[in-house]
């Protein structure tokens, strides 16, 4: 019998048939171009034209449909991986397999241990797809550029977008394409060891799978060169060995005619997760009329009948070439739009000698001036007149089509400029960030990746009827949802015109925020080549519902600008642009050296014209060359000053000086704020001192094998490389401590906390380098300190170091917190004195606000020197924020110290004219979503300009350039027209709930968080005397949610504002007698700041009078809303029934008999606690036992199931929208699920007071609270735990034995979000019986990067059954790759218990369970 196996991928489908004896008898390995069904059922009807009966397995993320289409079983793509390699190549003791959109490694000595890629598609085929587009190639011809490259750039891999921001800079400034090419390459696989290997070591035989590698020599060799395995393993094959691997596993018979029935009634079916969207032209008349309502054209003259000057304007673009010439009123005489081709310079030269060659006698170019990307060297190699800044062309552009125009959207290749204008002067610049998703290079790499190119893929979206929704967050997260459309079987035209509307909702929600398009004014243009495209213009009329103006040469407008400003410029004479008898001989030669003038030591690129001058690139500083031309003499940089003050004052003891040795210290995060502190500690305590070298690059890359998570930010990330050169420098003892608070600087700041990840990275580094540690011999030590509190500080340090006398250790400490004292002191002299040296001499400055670590060159790389190069001071956020006051009350919730230092520096800022403030920003950090908004309200309410650079693994200062440029015209376009910063209003308080309001039964609205638990909270409130409704989950939601909240907050923020402001807006409330409630911890991650979130969409809604109730104790206080012991008694006991149902449930529905029997006796007992929560507190010994008997008598089968413990961070863990029905997913997948109790989550809360008395400095008073309310809650739930005591469902284990789990891992320090809590409970599951979990978290969450992601390589070192994968949930996420993961745990899960090794997939239920239904 024949055995085949199908493998389909994200861009490709493979096939391979087996013989009875195992043999490969054909493969075939086809792209798919978007459209899977097509090519799927041709390659299903040759095969059955050949075999007659054969047994068949489908695999791959597209797989799992066709598996419920045709009644094909699936294995999940590692599982047959992982058969194929047993079968062929068994000496493999890891293989490495890259595909389209996946990538995984997997470990095959000691067991297998598989990982894959989670929400982030860099680092892929597809990835290597877009970044052979920018070199006007294909992912081959990038192969053969690669292998005569002589230098490796450093490129951000993480993915596409970050990857183009760094690989177009050094296009643009004409660094070799083959050097490029292979750093690309070599991108890839630090993205594989960093993303993938998450901290585990590829050592052995490596085994390298998948398209990519199999048609990529030069890539496998990037592999080889970074690795240096013992022996690489380049099989036979294999790009189709998943196909394989499922050929072998193939059990079910199928006769060719059954297939044949089988793909016919397909067809037919329509399955649908992606959402799909309106048509965007419902009509061709409709059509019609649009096109000629923007038939606006720039006004054109003849060339050959042209005499005297013309001026040039340039526009050197990401991916396009664009040049306009004008006659002196503003008429063209000659454009040229075209791609780049990766090389702007020659692109320049080539259109203009087409321009020179069409100059009639009597005309010439009088004026040139060059805007965009390739300004710097294009204007020095071709001897331009002038070079402006791309936001001014644009705007000068606009102005001239659309006199008085108030609203400029421009949308490029790989930018996104968006002005606002009032009378002529810009009040607003927003560009996209270091993100370059949803500009117009995505759309062009997707056509190109279908085999079309933009054009025609734009004009396929105009006749699209279903357009699919593609969600508007990262060009991955699109990536995914187009994948999963393809899935489904949607058009290419749907996907088209889906696209469409992506760019734009980026455009208007993301960049722009939004919120009513009454804020974009009447007098509206877009331009950008993106705009040539009708679906993304007919997309923004949809979405904005604004009519537009958009000029027919869209694409032209900054070229168009940058005429204007040359004739505008002009004074006489003839342009310094090189004539076309010097064009002809013009002759660019590159090379590279690196620069060693300061410790950036960059790698330059040194392009050599002609004529003997030299244009320096890739430098990060002035001193490497092309300095600005500055007239004054150099203002301070103090970024350059504090560095110097911070680490060179510091002259450490010699060794042979130090009587207990060497100290090691990494120079990162927290380390900033507090060296001289430490220093001054250990070398009074007689250590020599040693830090970790200077962060570079190469420092980053000696971590890489140690990173648990792939989407912490840059600053986390480079602390692995500075620990393990400490370890390579023979260092013996590291000490980097987690410091969960700072010390108070401002009393009336909220709280002092440090992020939660500065505050408790250390945990990580201990955790994952451990094997470094015991294999160099390394004593590290990571203690949880209370540096606010010299008291507690000084008694922590004698535990820590009890072998040190008591006395010696008072004495360091005393002197320790005098030198911190001494330098902050430092910092805010050297602040003052900068400010007082601008205010007497003139000039102007610019707060150039972060972190601490920022300092750090290689985090901020070289912004303050570009910034400082351009003329201006620059000051750090600390050395001016004693300066004045944070104005009270803020909006959000001042919780964290550093961050209190900027609202304080912007303050001071907004009322002076010699000051901005430049917030710098590294990608990934959550708490920005809180502070960013709030210094931007800050800013503009004084009318100042605000601006945003965020910073990540991306090196080029090119789009950094862009936007502080765009700041300098705006600073000096007001300094001309003698604008001044305004007194802003003062801060109003916050709207109250009154008695009144309580009395009057004000409808008060709660997020959802738990099916099982909030409609018996909601009723227990009903009760209480407060008309409480918790509203329904809603896909809806989430897209209301993007549009009130930061672009980098966490899902359940997106959820939860988004739930809160879809039923405001949906008119069934009255908004006069309305509010909203949500709890509110009190804790250091953002969720104590979702209340400010609320509020701030409010104010943006037009809704700021509605009162928002904090449910906390002691936060915020409100007279209509008294949180009492009786409404604790009465909202723990719906909590603690909520648990009881759940468990008896989860436990059950896998197992009943009759289907639909659990459902319906939870339905019984939901509607019978309603009814008595609304009449009377029911405590939960009333029916607790007679709740375990009767789920206990439902009859179950007898069989083994794999037990899935569900954990992560509160809301995605119980919210069935937010984790996309997880739960369900598991028993559909032959599972059980296992979820821990709700209330445990309110015992952990309470036990950390116990933490910070025992750890920190905690107050006895509290501690001894937090043990009455959990001895209370403990008695409240005893009968509970007494009738579960015995039998099948178990028994809540204490918060105190779950903290003694967890303190075997990790420290109980970590109190962060679910902090520790959520080590305890992984444990908690593995102790009982279900070593199976999904680690649930927001992307990007800060406290799971440590007690999730963190702790998972300890966990496992410690319980080797633990069978763990961590999956990420975000609104742009598909479910297609949560799904694949998941299956892939299952599988490895029935595996280890002998049952079956992959599910036989029943459709998917697109219903929730009855819980969400009734809810």
């Amino acid at each position: 019998m024949f055995r085949i196996g199908l493998d389909i991928g994200s861009t490709t489908v493979k096939t391979a048939v087996l013989d009875e004896d195992g043999n490969l008898i054909e493969s075939s390995y086809e792209r798919h171009n978007s459209d899977v069904t097509a090519t799927l059922h041709g390659v299903l009807e040759r095969l059955i034209s050949v075999y007659s009966e054969f047994a068949i397995t489908v695999t791959g993320s597209g797989g799992i449909s066709v598996s419920e289409r045709l009644g094909i079983p699936f294995v999940q793509e590692v599982i047959a991986g992982v058969e194929a390699i047993r079968k062929l190549i068994p000496e493999t003791d890891v293989a490495i397999e890259l595909g389209g959109e996946d990538a995984k490694i997997t470990y095959l000595s000691d067991g297998v241990d598989q990982r894959m890629n989670g929400t982030c598609a860099g680092g892929t085929g597809a990835f290597i797809d877009q970044m052979a587009v920018l070199l006007d190639t294909d992912a081959q011809g990038l192969n053969e550029l690669a292998k005569s490259a002589t230098i490796i750039y450093p490129i951000a891999s993480r993915c596409g977008v970050f990857a183009k921001s760094d690989i177009q800079p050094l296009i643009n400034d004409g660094a070799k394409k083959s050097d490029i090419a292979a750093s690309v390459f070599q991108s890839v696989v630090n993205q594989t060891i960093s993303g993938l290997a998450c901290g585990k070591p590829i050592r052995g035989k490596v085994a390298f799978l998948g398209g990519p590698l199999h048609f990529l020599s030069e890539l496998g060799k990037r592999f080889t060169a970074t690795l240096n395995p013992d022996k690489s393993i380049f099989p036979q094959n294999s790009q189709v060995f998943n196909a394989i691997g499922a050929a072998y596993l193939s059990e079910k018979k199928f006769t060719a005619a059954e297939l044949k029935a089988a793909i016919i009634s397909s067809s037919s079916v329509k399955v649908s997760e992606v959402t799909r969207l309106e048509p965007l032209f419902k009509s061709a008349d409709e059509l019609t009329e649009f096109r000629k309502r923007h038939d606006k054209n720039i006004p054109f003259a003849d060339i050959k009948s042209h005499r005297g000057a013309a001026f040039l304007g340039i526009d050197a673009g990401s991916t396009t070439t664009k040049v306009a010439l004008i006659d002196g009123e503003g008429r063209l005489l000659f454009s040229s739009y075209r791609s780049n081709s990766g090389d702007p310079l020659a692109s320049v030269i080539d259109t203009v000698k087409q321009l020179y060659a069409l100059l009639p006698d009597g005309a010439f170019i009088g004026y040139g001036t060059i805007t965009g990307y390739g300004e710097s060297l294009i204007k020095t190699a071709l001897s331009l007149d002038n070079g402006e800044i791309e936001t001014m062309a644009h705007l000068t552009a606009a102005d001239s089509i659309l006199p008085g125009v108030e609203f400029v959207l421009d949308i490029g290749g790989q930018d996104m400029k968006c002005l606002r204008v009032q009378d002529g002067v810009i009040t607003d610049i927003l560009l996209n960030e270091a993100c370059s998703s949803g500009c117009g290079s995505f759309i062009e790499t997707f056509a190109r990746a279908i085999g079309t190119d933009a054009e025609g893929f734009a004009k396929l979206g105009l006749n699209a009827t279903a357009p699919v929704d593609l969600g508007s967050r990262c060009t991955v997260f699109m990536n995914s949802r187009v994948k999963q459309a393809q899935k489904e079987g949607a058009s290419v035209s749907d996907i088209s015109a889906g696209l469409a509307y992506s760019v734009v909702k980026n455009a208007l929600f993301k960049v722009i925020k939004l919120r009513d398009a009454k804020e974009m004014g009447n007098k509206i243009i877009v331009q950008g080549g993106t705009f040539l495209n009708e679906s993304v213009l007919r997309a923004f009329e949809l979405v904005s519902g604004r009519d537009v103006v958009c000029p027919n040469q869209a694409g032209l407008m900054g070229a168009y600008g940058a005429a204007l400003i040359s004739r505008n410029n002009y004074t006489g004479g003839v342009s310094t642009l090189k004539s076309l008898e010097e064009l002809e001989k013009f002759r660019v030669i590159k090379s590279s050296k690196r620069c060693e003038k300061c410790g950036n030591h960059c790698l330059l690129t040194v392009s050599e014209f002609d004529d003997g001058r030299t244009f320096i690139s890739n430098n990060r500083c002035e001193r490497g060359g092309n300095a600005p031309e500055r007239k004054v003499e150099k203002l301070p940089d103090m970024f350059e000053e504090k560095y110097k003050r911070l680490f060179a004052y510091y002259r450490p003891l010699a060794p042979e000086d130090a009587p207990r040795g060497v100290v090691g210290i990494p120079r990162v995060l927290n380390i900033y704020e507090n060296y001289p502190f430490w220093f001054t500690f250990f070398t009074e305590l007689g250590y020599s001192v040693k830090l970790s070298p200077r962060s570079s690059r190469d420092v980053y890359s000696r971590g890489i094998e140690t990173m648990p998570s792939e989407s912490v930010c840059y600053p986390a990330k480079i602390a692995h490389g500075h620990v393990q050169s400490l370890v390579n420098d023979g260092v013996k003892f590291i000490f980097y401590p987690c410091l969960p608070y700072e010390r108070v600087e401002d009393k009336s700041a909220d709280n002092h906390y440090n992020c939660p990840v500065v505050g408790s990275y250390p945990e990580v580094i201990r955790l994952n380098m451990r094997d470094e540690f015991v294999k160099n011999s390394v004593v590290f030590t990571a203690p949880v300190l209370p540096f606010a509190s010299k008291r507690r500080m000084t008694a922590r340090l004698c535990e820590e170091f009890p072998d040190i006398p008591k006395i010696k250790i008072r004495a360091a400490v005393g002197k320790a917190y005098a030198e911190q004292d001494r330098f902050s002191d430092w910092v805010r002299r050297t602040g003052e004195r900068i400010v007082n040296k601008l205010d007497a001499c003139g000039g102007h400055g610019i707060v150039l606000a972060g972190r601490p670590y920022h300092l750090d060159p290689e985090i901020n790389h070289g912004v303050p020197q570009m910034i400082n190069a351009y003329g201006f001071a620059v000051l750090t956020e600390d050395s001016v924020a004693h300066l004045a006051r944070a104005p009270r009350p803020l909006r959000v919730v001042d919780q964290w110290t550093y961050h209190s230092r900027l609202y304080a520096a912007a303050n001071f800022v907004r009322a002076r004219d010699n000051l901005d403030l430049v917030q710098l920003n590294s990608f990934g950090c959550g708490l920005d979503a809180v502070t960013t908004d709030q210094v931007q309200e800050l800013l503009e309410a004084a009318n100042k300009v605000y601006t945003l650079l965020k910073v990540d693994e991306v090196s080029n200062l090119g789009a950094a350039r862009i936007r502080f440029r765009s700041l300098m015209a705006v600073i000096k376009d007001r300094q001309a027209k003698n604008m001044h910063s305004v007194e802003p209003e003062p801060p109003q308080s916050r709207v109250l709930f009154t008695e009144r309001m309580r009395d009057e039964k004000y409808n008060i609205l709660a997020p959802q968080l738990s099916p099982y638990h909030m409609s018996l909270v909601q009723a227990a409130f009903i009760r209480l005397g407060y008309n409480v409704e918790v509203l329904p989950d809603s896909r809806d939601a989430v897209e209301t949610g993007l549009k009130y909240v930061n672009n980098d907050a966490c899902y359940p923020t997106i959820i939860v504002v988004g739930q809160i402001m879809s039923a405001l807006l949906s008119g069934k409330y009255d908004l006069d007698r309305t509010a909203v409630t949500i709890t509110q911890t009190g804790g250091g991650c953002r969720a104590t700041n979702y209340i400010a979130l609320i509020r701030r969409a409010l104010k943006s809604a037009g809704m700021a009078h509605i009162p928002v109730i904090s449910v906390s104790t002691g936060l915020e206080k409100n007279p209509g809303f008294k949180l009492t012991l009786p409404m604790i008694k009465t909202l723990a006991n719906a909590l603690l029934y909520g648990d009881l149902l759940m468990r008896c449930i989860y436990k059950v529905r896998p197992y009943e008999l009759n289907a639909g029997e659990t459902n319906a006796l939870y339905g019984k007992w939901r509607r019978l606690l309603l009814d008595e929560f609304v009449k009377a507190d029911v405590p939960v010994k009333k029916y607790c036992a007679q709740i375990v008997s009767e789920f206990g008598a439902i009859p179950v089968s007898d069989e083994q199931k794999p037990r899935v413990g569900i954990v992560g961070e509160i809301l995605v863990k119980f919210h069935p929208l937010a984790n996309n029905y997880a739960v369900e997913l598991v028993e559909r997948e032959g599972g059980e699920a296992v979820v821990p109790d709700l209330l445990d989550f309110f015992m952990y809360s309470l036990y950390n007071q116990t933490i910070k008395f025992e750890l920190l400095d905690g107050k006895l008073m509290s501690k001894l609270g937090s043990d009455m309310g959990i001895g209370y809650l403990e008695r409240l739930r005893k009968p509970m735990t007494d009738a579960l005591r015995g039998t099948k469902f178990g028994t809540p284990t204490g918060i105190k034995e779950l903290a003694e789990r967890a303190e075997k891992i990790t420290t109980l320090g970590t109190m962060v979000g679910e902090g520790w809590f959520l080590t305890a409970e992984m444990i908690e599951l593995i102790d009982e019986g279900a070593p199976n979990i999904i680690c649930m978290q927001p992307f990007a969450c800060l406290p799971n990067h440590v007690t999730g992601k963190g702790v998972v390589k300890e966990i496992k070192r410690n319980y080797p059954q633990a069978n763990i994968v961590a999956v990420d949930y975000d609104p742009g996420a598909s479910e297609v790759n949560q799904i694949n993961r998941i299956k892939l745990m299952m599988s490895v899960a029935h595996e280890r218990i002998g049952t079956k090794r992959y599910a036989e997939s029943a459709p998917l239920a697109e219903a929730a369970s009855v819980a969400d239904d009734e809810s």
